[in-house]
């Protein structure tokens, strides 16, 4: 909208102005508009800032949840677990409420359809606003469960938990809960991937499950702890990806602003040397004028 703004105050700069009551007018929009660039500037610059000293925090979170997901799902690649064929699979769609930060959200809800895609019959649960927007006009007949106002903090095991008793209220036994999120790549970079958490029936069914010794009445806590842990992984990940994703995004719009700021300060002061240039033609000519008289 200001690239096209800009093109209308080019091309009334490059037109001769019929009054100086127009040109001031000129002369004012252009500075309206650059003051306007400059207030959006600071507060992007103001919300990079911000998202730089959350960003820390955020991976200290992310590599602490890392060591407890992948401890925990190390017990199920080795007895190789398995979901459950015959049976439905829970989707659970690792998002959040906020906004500007780039693509984040609708890469996760188009990894989310590409899977639905390939299981059609799949449930869906989904955490955060932004995702459930886009898969509510795309699959609204898939989706069973939704929360609000997650990982407006870093997330916590208390979180996680808390939606993981949520899902196991669930009246369908799924096969499995495939857990899909925002992993962390690098400051720059992130990609949507999934995990798994399985069913008690399908961790009873493991080929090497044998081999740990697990009494029956441990396997539902198991089950339900694998499950918080996981969620807790997935969030913690796509919380760090998020404010990452804020953060770049910002520096992406203030950077625009300062090359806009630049552009509307060279068009601002050749519009008023125009117009002062003007102004001593009229008072020469009007001198001039006055002497042969």
């Amino acid at each position: 909208m200001l690239e096209g703004r800009e093109r209308q105050l080019l091309t009334a700069k490059s037109s001769p102005a019929p009054a100086n009551a127009a040109t001031f007018a000129t002369l004012r929009e252009i500075e309206g508009r650059l003051k306007s660039i400059k207030n959006i500037e600071k507060i992007t610059n103001t919300m990079k800032i911000v998202a730089s000293t959350r960003l820390t925090r955020a991976q200290k979170a992310m590599d602490e949840s890392r060591v407890y997901g992948k401890t925990s799902n190390t017990v199920f690649e080795q007895a190789e677990t398995k979901p459950l064929e015959d049976k439905k699979v829970l989707l659970v769609i690792a998002s959040s409420d906020k906004g500007l930060c780039g693509g984040i959200h609708s890469g996760l809800s188009k990894a989310a359809r590409r899977i639905l895609a390939k299981n059609p019959n799949a449930d869906v649960a989904i955490l955060g606003e932004k995702a459930k927007a886009s898969l509510s006009r795309a699959v609204p007949e898939n989706i069973v469960l939704s929360f609000a106002n997650v990982c407006k903090d870093i997330p916590t095991f208390a979180d996680a938990q808390a939606i993981a008793d949520q899902i196991a209220l669930l009246p369908e036994d799924y096969a499995s809960v495939r857990i899909v999120y925002n992993s962390f790549v690098n400051a720059q970079s992130y990609e949507p991937v999934s995990i798994e958490a399985y069913s008690e029936e399908a961790i009873t069914q493991s080929a090497n499950i044998s081999s740990y010794e697990v009494d029956d009445e441990v396997l539902t806590g198991l089950r339900e702890y694998a499950l918080a842990n996981n969620l807790f992984w997935a969030m913690a990940e796509g919380h760090a990806c998020e404010i990452s994703a804020r953060r770049n995004a910002m520096e992406n719009a203030s950077k625009n602003a300062g090359e806009m700021i630049n552009k509307f300060q060279i068009l601002y002061n050749r519009q008023r040397q125009a117009t002062i240039t003007g102004e001593l033609v009229e008072i020469i000519t009007g001198a001039t004028a006055s002497a042969d008289m």
